[in-house]
């Protein structure tokens, strides 16, 4: 798992955040994988594509979820840059043997229309051009229940993971090898 703030458990318990609970779901249905949750509070992909090869060439997974952009988008950063280093840290995933699987992300309204809308794209075009899995939209279903997020309107709660998860799932599981006991 390779992302920010939203798979790193920000203000929650990590034990109850989503890449947790996937970790959870992946042993109960029979999976045999480890997952590493090397997401970082506040990253964007600038930094995260700074640090990726060392994070593949240490841990070389068998899939790479990667969930950046979120902080380039609530930054007002160039939305052809953040494209570029997703881009890249695909391009890095694939060359190192992963199967990727993208998460989409999309900007509140205040950000404007014309920017809102070029940001969302660049999670398709990506996973169209790039060949990789994608979840359109992370927050898909729950995105306008307030009561699912934190104080600050940005962070799911606990309450929220378990939705995240069910989100996240439906663009891995098709990546993960058959489980030995369904074989």
């Amino acid at each position: 798992m390779y992302g920010d703030s939203l798979s790193a458990a920000y203000g929650i318990p990590r034990e109850r955040g989503w890449v947790a609970l996937l970790e959870k779901r992946l042993a109960a249905e029979g999976y045999d994988y480890n997952v590493v949750n090397a997401s970082i509070s506040g990253e964007t992909t600038s930094g995260g594509l700074a640090r990726m090869a060392k994070v593949l060439g240490q841990h070389r997974p068998a899939v790479v979820i990667l969930e950046l952009g979120a902080n380039d988008g609530l930054r007002g950063l160039p939305v052809a840059q953040m494209k570029a280093n997703l881009e890249a840290m695909i391009g890095q995933g694939h060359r190192a043997g992963a199967k990727v699987l993208l998460l989409g992300m999309r900007m509140p309204p205040n950000y404007g229309p014309a920017y809102g809308s070029s940001f969302a794209a660049v999670f398709g075009e990506l996973a169209k051009t790039r060949g990789c899995a994608l979840v359109p939209f992370v927050f898909e279903g729950f995105a306008a229940r307030s009561e699912l997020f934190q104080e600050d309107r940005l962070h799911p709660t606990a309450t929220a993971q378990p939705l995240i998860l069910d989100n996240v799932w439906r663009g891995l599981a098709p990546l993960l090898e058959t489980p030995p006991r369904a074989r």
